[in-house]
């Protein structure tokens, strides 16, 4: 049996949970053709691949409905090994290299060469010696084979990240009857040069006949080297397109465009801001944030408002509050409600009481192990000395003045738990969120800063973080700025949207403005007021 496709997905769908994410999506790439596999945060991509893979994650939660064919045979790739077994590899965003190991090492672990001894013919083949010159013969053909020009004998550890990638990909092409490589995200974490050098190796990898599975948010790579393109929205197969008949604008589009329902019942509206009265303004502003890179932003913030910034992952959206709170190296000037920030003093922005809520609830905003009570009044302990008493010449824990403060932020926010003492890591990811927002609230902030306020939890939720949010400002007069990958709640709640491509403002919307000017926006097409974002 023959086919035109060296791989063919055909009516996939899968649950987690009861949640369907992935629903009847189809997928057939060609012997030595790069295929593009595009769509927002949560549209299916990684799950769908993993499926390809074989990954352990699918069939430890009940598998997937629907067929897979490798050159027009029908198959069942229930682990990786099945997979390599078929002629797929996978390069990961995640690195799967061992410090300790050379390059050739690496790129030959699992298939190492070895030739018989003495020993090996008396006791068994596990005495063989390992055949160095053969494995670095080996390794150093694959490596030129995509230009990697270091010591096959070179050890792993230390290398920049970019090399780094490039070994996973030599050890993918070493292995014999390779059919497939799929590209996790390959230049999220690379530098431009990096990115550009990496897209010329995928056409040299194509040109010897092997497909590629290309998943990544950046538009211009898609236009620059994808032959194809199939395109998710929310876990559904939107189209198949052929990357000359189509354009950057119309493939944003694609990937962002729904009916915007309105998540928040109260907000929306025009409303009159003084657009002269800014809180927070941005020049020439860069943050050498790995995978968010900013590059030149000038922004305004008005006052009152709620300004969301949005754009698709990689592009630099997150870079902007993580370079204000000084976590990564930044240049330009900050200036914030008439004072300058500065992002080398850590904790300067909060001190003058801009606050934030991280996009990494678990990992960085919360103390999981700890009470509600002390998640909420931890920060502001440690930066203002809230809920410290004096008792003659000693400053002790006010225990009381804490405990109120929680019982009333659980009722303002309607934390559902059963105290302040509950340990936050048993609570709901929408509570959780709530406690993160309760804990920021507490330091009394001018302006609030929300990175992916929704991400990870359920649409009921969602609404009523939102909800939460649009109350602070419209009946506390409080200003946010909401970063989010979500657009649809973007243009839910905001009095203006910031589109981020490759690290600059490409418009400055209204959220009733179009999908397509959305989509124009977030492919780099300056629309709006993208001169230089002031209001």
């Amino acid at each position: 049996m023959s086919s035109e496709y060296v791989v063919k997905m055909d009516n996939i769908s899968k649950e987690f949970s009861g949640n369907k994410v992935l629903k009847n999506v189809s997928l057939q790439v060609k012997p030595g053709e790069i295929h593009a596999l595009m769509g927002e945060n949560g549209a299916g991509k990684s799950t769908l691949m993993n499926i390809l893979f074989g990954m352990p994650a699918i069939w430890n939660t009940g598998g997937y409905e629907g067929t897979i064919e490798i050159d027009g045979k029908p198959v069942k790739i229930d682990s990786p090994q099945k997979a390599m077994e078929c002629g797929i590899g996978m390069v990961h965003q995640e690195f799967m290299l061992i410090p300790g190991f050379t390059a050739t090492e690496n790129i030959k672990l699992g298939r190492e060469v070895t030739t018989p001894t003495v020993a090996s013919a008396i006791l068994g083949k596990s005495l063989e010696e390992l055949d160095r010159r053969t494995m670095a013969k080996d390794a150093r053909r694959a490596m030129d084979t995509i230009g990697l020009g270091i010591d096959e004998n070179t050890m792993v550890g230390g290398l920049p990240v970019g090399y780094m990638q490039f070994i996973e990909i030599a050890r993918e092409i070493d292995k014999t009857g390779m059919k497939l490589l799929i590209f996790d995200e390959p230049t999220a974490v690379l530098t431009e040069s990096e990115a550009e050098r990496l897209l010329r190796t995928m056409k040299v990898i194509a040109g010897k006949g092997i497909a590629i599975i290309f998943i990544t948010h950046r538009i211009d790579e898609v236009i620059e080297v994808a032959d194809s393109i199939t395109i998710l929205r929310d876990g559904t197969f939107i189209d198949r397109l052929e990357t000359k008949d189509t354009t950057a604008a119309k493939i944003a589009e694609m990937m962002i465009g729904r009916k915007v329902e309105k998540l928040v019942d109260n907000a929306g509206g025009d409303r009159k801001l003084d657009k002269d009265d800014i809180i927070l303004k941005l020049r020439d502003y860069h943050v050498d944030m790995p995978g968010e890179t900013v590059r030149g932003v000038d922004l305004d913030v008005i006052r009152g408002e709620i300004l969301g910034i949005g754009g698709l992952a990689g592009q630099g959206k997150i870079g902007i509050p993580n370079g204000i709170q000084g976590l990564y190296e930044t240049s330009g000037t900050i200036e914030f409600d008439g004072e300058r920030i500065d992002p080398e003093k850590l904790g300067d922005a909060l001190s003058k009481h801009m606050v934030f809520v991280s996009e990494d609830r678990k990992g960085v905003g919360l103390l999981l192990e700890e009470s509600i009570e002390q998640n909420i009044i931890f920060t502001a302990t440690q930066v203002e000395n809230k809920f410290m008493k004096k008792v003659g010449f000693f400053t002790q824990y006010d225990a009381a003045a804490a405990k109120k403060h929680a019982e009333d932020m659980i009722k303002e926010l309607d934390i559902r738990c059963v105290g302040p003492e509950q340990l936050v890591g048993s609570l709901s990811g929408g509570n959780q969120q709530k406690v993160c927002l309760a804990r920021a609230l507490t330091l009394a902030p001018k302006l609030l800063v929300v990175s992916e306020p929704t991400r990870g939890i359920d649409i009921g939720a969602k609404k009523l973080v939102l909800e939460l949010l649009v109350k602070l400002n419209r009946e506390n007069g409080m200003t946010i700025i909401v970063v989010s990958s979500e657009l649809n709640e973007l243009r839910s709640l905001s009095d203006r949207i910031a589109i981020v491509s490759d690290g600059k403002i490409s418009g400055i919307l209204k959220p009733e403005d179009s999908d397509a000017d959305f989509g124009l926006a977030m492919s780099g097409v300056k629309v709006g007021g993208a001169d230089n974002g002031e209001a």
